[in-house]
């Protein structure tokens, strides 16, 4: 899978997951829902952690001295891996080979600023 972190335009369907979405200029299809999971911000790399347990950054801090915790450890994301494609589901190649127009995709929706972005692709 290619990691990207590119906005994306996403029309929600009637179930509230992402029904189509418009990256770079093509409008793609959700054709399938293959998983949903929401994600916390990466707690490891605060730096309320980072002083805790003394690094490079805070050498000198005690657990008391630490910095309040961080407000990016609240923040949440919903994920949601899907098929999707462009046009029909399979075409015919000109040597008689069904070539697929679908992918998989992973798309991104953050709570805190309520944007889309394409995180990851297999295509």
């Amino acid at each position: 899978m290619r990691l990207y972190d590119d906005p994306v335009e996403v029309r929600r369907g009637e179930a509230d997951g992402p029904d189509q979405f418009l990256w770079r200029g093509r409008l793609w299809k959700v054709r399938a829902v293959i998983a949903h999971w929401v994600e916390t911000a990466p707690w490891w790399q605060s730096t309320t952690v980072q002083a805790v347990i003394g690094t490079d950054e805070h050498p000198d801090l005690t657990r008391e001295q630490a910095p309040p915790v961080d407000a990016d450890l609240l923040v949440e994301r919903e994920l949601w891996r899907v098929v999707a494609g462009r046009g029909m589901v399979a075409v015919t190649g000109s040597d008689g080979e069904v070539v697929h127009t679908s992918g998989v995709f992973d798309l991104s929706f953050n709570w805190s600023d309520g944007r889309w972005q394409l995180v990851g692709c297999a295509d």
